[in-house]
């Protein structure tokens, strides 16, 4: 039932998105305003990855099906953004000249970045196929 999605585990991952929301928006918020011209793609990438975080973060927090579609798109955004840069940033580090939160898969922070949207996703598909009570 969709309106388990916020509820008992589900309440752990919306507090770590939104953990994630604003430490991912604090780092690019001091980056940006101290040094964007240093590493601008990075930077606004930190940028991103906090909006992305913030939307998963209210959507996770919502009941409805809107807010679990919305949900799905933003944790597999994540996945595939976390994927993709950290990809690059391992082949081609000249291209990161400063660290972003999905930067070598998350490992600034415990790989916490590339887990955290494989785990939301399992559990907006587990919690989506549950019969309703």
């Amino acid at each position: 039932m969709a309106e388990q999605r916020n509820k008992g585990p589900g309440r752990v991952l919306v507090a770590i998105y939104g953990v994630f929301a604003l430490s991912a928006g604090a780092r690019a918020s001091v980056q940006i305003a101290a040094k964007f011209h240093e590493a601008p793609l990075a930077y606004s990438l930190s940028a991103l990855a906090a909006v992305v975080y913030l939307v998963a973060t209210v959507a996770l927090a919502r009941s409805g099906e809107t807010a679990r579609r919305v949900a799905f798109a933003a944790v597999g955004f994540e996945l595939l953004g976390v994927l993709t840069v950290g990809t690059l940033s391992v082949f081609d580090p000249e291209a990161f000249p400063d660290a972003t939160v999905w930067s070598d898969y998350g490992q600034g922070y415990g790989y916490v970045p590339l887990v955290l949207p494989v785990v939301g996703l399992f559990w907006l598909w587990r919690t989506s196929r549950r019969p309703a009570s």
